[in-house]
């Protein structure tokens, strides 16, 4: 029947194409609902798991898992050709109903959805198994072969046979990586050496015959230049000279004549050949200068440098660590603070970097294909093509500036995909551009597949793709405001799947991860913003990038103080079995929390009360913690830390406040004592003598406490400890005193005598040790004797002077030197103590306590105790009554 042409057609209604559509937002909407494409996240995943197996496996083993999956893909793709049978689908009979979709077309004009019956339908072959079984298959050859290549070039060439003999070369190397300081570590009583560490690969190698072989082998460079652990107020822990070496100016792919030892890599599975330790300090012999865009590079990365030097110090290091991943003036305490709170991962260049400076461009992600599209793009008039292929152009000038590590090498390469779906115009699907990032990056590089940065960036990802919206959503749905519903998902999905493989990094899990990276993200943005605002202007106007970079210190100064505090926290964390097994565990564990949660949601009053609880274990009161677990006990009066192989110790003084005798050789130890002991006011800290295991945890004393002075020793050696000292205690504007003989001192109940050194020591002591402060106490009737760490000569000396008659039977006795067989017979006799502690580390390689002096302690009635067994110490009583308590 024909329609006249005055008779109005009915256009079809928006709901009616919505339905047509199959879908609730209808075919244009690029947020189409349906199903998560799968099917690139299995080949992916065994890509990864074949790379991380293959790259120490033999060549034959190599060869055989390529070809037995080369051979069963073209066999399964063979089938498919030859007719097999692998499923059925169904499509419409010839003359039929139509289809499902024609049926909707048609209601959508003339009336109600009818949809074809089951009859009207003949099977077909279904081959997509076949085809994914294949594609995994391909997959798993080319991860072999590729892994396979990479790990050959650790045993290939002259290399690996020489470091095996650690042969001495002259070597022309290559730079791969910004070159690094070595972070502080307390060896004995010093700090060790300063060294610059260099990733390079060895191109050339001169042997002892004097023949010259072209290579390519990648190894670890040691600079030793002898450099002490000093610093300044960037690098508190390493020496001006080290700080200004010009080996750490060396940019990647410069070209290196180095004469050096080789040595075997001490832990299996590194992805070098060889170490290549360079003893002579001078100046590097480059023979190649560096690419063009890796000068740019580091002329921006100094710009940005430059233009952070006024601000203040925790802004000062952590802003270039945010924006292009320099984490140079990063402090140990300050790493260590993003590491208790799992911040750590803003100091590492990220796909989060990346995705602000997209987002800026492009606008929303759920905006990008539409023509209500936000962003500068389309406010400058620029195409949806051409702001695809800016931001291309941004991603690769990312990867230049920031280094290609592993996650910046995933957020690139996400982002690429994501940019060829914008470019396309079709639909873009965020998880099949993360399986597809992976594949290509392990395709590219197999030594990803077992960098734990990697895994943990992917794993983040993973959980803001998948976890982190159906959480939002189940949080709006209970009334959380959106935006801070997508705040707290992203945060607590992230820690849920990352969590387990922190554990495996650092044998402890964060308490505080939650609300430090949630109250971190607000500042995140316009730090990085304003960041690489600052880093672009640089070099073209250095006034206007401090100005950006002032504004970019006041986000970053925040992020600081959120994990400072974090850290603080007396239950920021709790110890957790480092293993894989251990990893298991807290998985098993946040499943249940999961589950148990919610139930929990639906309870607002048990909600409520689990969430007090947690608070009250995070802040941990003192009056609380002494119920639950007796430490620290009712009136201690002295307190031995355990901080492993060194000395610190605290003398009880009123409700909250301690003298500190000491600080130990580690940071994170002496505050996680102070704080369990509910130390927050020091009116002293007395560090007996410059040695790195009593002053080197000096900055986890200052941390978040209020102290009155620090009173040293007037032997001031060694002294790149005494620089330390000295620059922690100005950074907090902290008095320092010299200590000496004759001096008393009271505070409350607590009052001290310095017995030892002496104004003018005679003899004149012959090393730091003998010049140790020496404490006569008094406490609560209970006298005490703090040795420090005095060896014979200055114990006898002790003893022959003034102070010597005031020695005798004392009650408690702080060994000497932590227990080693230097002691004095007759100090030991003089003294008679009823309890003798030693601050010992366990294993320690010097054999700490000396038996003889445990004997001979126990030869005089004493008790005695050690930290490396018993733990931390601490002394209650009086006079009359003596006991002792452990951690």
């Amino acid at each position: 029947m024909s329609h006249d042409a005055r008779t109005p057609v009915r256009a079809p209604s928006r709901a009616a194409v919505h339905a047509a559509s199959g879908s609730r937002l209808g075919t244009s909407h690029p947020r189409q609902e349906g199903p998560t494409d799968l099917r690139l996240v299995l080949p992916a995943l065994a890509a990864w798991g074949t790379a991380a197996l293959m790259l120490d496996a033999p060549s034959v083993w190599v060869a055989g898992v390529a070809a037995v999956c080369l051979v069963a893909a073209g066999v399964l793709v063979l089938v498919r050709r030859g007719g097999g049978r692998a499923g059925h689908a169904t499509v419409p009979r010839p003359g039929s109903a139509p289809g499902r979709d024609g049926a909707a077309r048609q209601a959508s004009l003339a009336g109600p959805l009818k949809w074809p019956r089951r009859q009207d339908t003949a099977p077909v072959r279904r081959t997509w198994p076949r085809t994914s079984v294949a594609a995994v298959l391909l997959c798993v050859a080319a991860a072999a072969v590729s892994a396979g290549l990479h790990g050959a070039d650790l045993r290939r060439g002259p290399v690996p046979g020489l470091a095996r003999e650690y042969a001495t070369v002259t070597a022309e190397v290559e730079v791969t990586a910004d070159p690094r300081l070595t972070r502080p570590r307390v060896r004995g009583n010093h700090m060790a050496p300063t060294s610059v560490l260099i990733n390079a690969d060895v191109r050339r190698v001169e042997e002892t015959d004097g023949a010259a072989v072209v290579t390519r082998a990648p190894v670890l460079m040691i600079v030793d230049g002898g450099w002490g652990a000093s610093g300044d107020a960037d690098v508190p822990s390493h020496s001006a000279a080290a700080r200004h070496s010009p080996w750490l100016r060396l940019l990647p792919s410069t070209r290196l004549r180095v004469t050096a030892r080789l040595a075997p890599s001490l832990a299996d599975g590194d992805r070098i050949a060889a170490v290549l330790r360079v003893r002579d300090p001078a100046v590097p012999e480059v023979v190649g200068q560096p690419t063009e865009a890796q000068r740019l590079a580091g002329r921006l990365r100094g710009g940005l440098r430059e233009a952070t030097d006024g601000l203040p110090a925790d802004a000062r290091a952590l802003l270039p660590g945010l924006v292009v991943g320099d984490t140079s003036r990063i402090t140990p305490e300050l790493d260590e603070a993003f590491k208790e709170t799992d911040l750590a991962h803003t100091l590492a260049v990220s796909g989060s970097n990346l995705t602000i400076i997209l987002a800026l461009l492009i606008g929303p992600p759920g905006l990008a294909q539409r023509a209500e599209r936000r962003g500068l793009a389309p406010r400058l008039g620029i195409s949806l093509r051409s702001t695809a292929l800016l931001g291309g152009g941004l991603t690769l000038a990312f990867v230049v500036v920031c280094r290609p590590d592993p996650s910046v090498l995933r957020a690139a390469a996400c982002g690429a995909v994501a940019l060829l779906a914008l470019a396309t115009g079709r639909r873009r699907s965020l998880v099949p551009a993360l399986a597809t990032a992976v594949l290509l990056l392990v395709l590219y590089d197999p030594w990803l597949a077992r960098s734990y940065g990697f895994l943990l960036s992917v794993l983040a990802t993973g959980a803001l793709l998948t976890l982190a919206p159906r959480w939002s959503a189940a949080l709006r749905r209970r009334g959380v405001p959106p935006r801070l519903a997508e705040a707290l998902a992203a945060a607590a999905a992230a820690q849920a799947l990352c969590a387990p493989v922190v554990a495996v990094l650092s044998a402890r899990v964060s308490l505080v991860a939650v609300p430090c990276n949630l109250l971190a993200e607000f500042a995140i943005a316009p730090a990085t913003v304003l960041g690489f605002a600052a880093l672009a202007s640089a070099p073209l106007a250095m006034p206007m990038a401090k100005v950006l970079a002032w504004c970019a210190s006041w986000p970053a100064g925040w992020i600081a103080d959120v994990a400072r505090t974090g850290a603080a926290l007396p239950g920021a964390g709790v110890d957790w079995p480092g293993s894989w097994t251990g990893a298991a565990l807290l998985a098993l564990v946040t499943v249940v929390a999961l589950l148990a949660g919610r139930r929990l949601l639906r309870h607002p009053w048990w909600c409520g009360v689990c969430g007090a609880l947690l608070l009250l274990v995070v802040l941990q009161p003192p009056p609380l913690t002494r119920v639950v677990t007796g430490w620290p006990p009712p009136g201690w009066r002295f307190a031995v830390c355990d901080v492993g192989q060194g000395d610190a110790t605290v003398l009880a003084a009123g409700e909250g406040t301690g003298v500190v005798v000491d600080a130990g050789p580690d940071p994170t130890l002496v505050d996680r004592c102070l704080r369990t002991l509910g130390i927050t006011r020091i009116p002293l800290v007395v560090l007996t003598h410059y040695h790195a295991d009593h002053v080197a945890g000096l900055p986890g004393v200052l941390r978040g406490r209020e102290v009155g002075a620090i009173e040293t020793t007037g032997h001031e050696e060694p002294v790149d400890q005494v620089e330390f000292v000295r620059r922690e205690a100005a950074a907090r504007g902290v008095p320092l005193t010299r200590a000496a003989a004759g001096e008393e001192r009271r505070t409350g109940a607590l009052s001290w005598q310095v017995v030892w050194p002496p104004a003018h020591p005679v003899p004149a002591p012959e090393g730091p040790n003998d010049a140790s402060v020496t404490l006569l106490v008094r406490s609560a009737g209970l006298r005490l004797l703090l040795l420090g760490d005095l060896e014979p000569p200055a114990q006898q000396a002790l003893l022959r002077s003034p102070a010597g008659a005031l020695l005798g039977g004392v009650d408690v006795l702080k060994v000497a030197h932590h227990g080693s067989a230097y002691q004095d017979p007759e100090l030991i006799r003089r003294a008679a103590p009823r309890l003798a502690l030693i601050s010992c580390g366990e294993d320690n390689p010097y054999g700490h306590p000396a038996p003889g002096t445990v004997a001979a302690l126990r030869a005089q009635g004493a008790v005695v105790l050690r930290t490396d067994e018993d733990g931390a110490l601490a002394v209650v009583g009086t006079g009359a009554e003596l006991a002792v308590a452990g951690d």
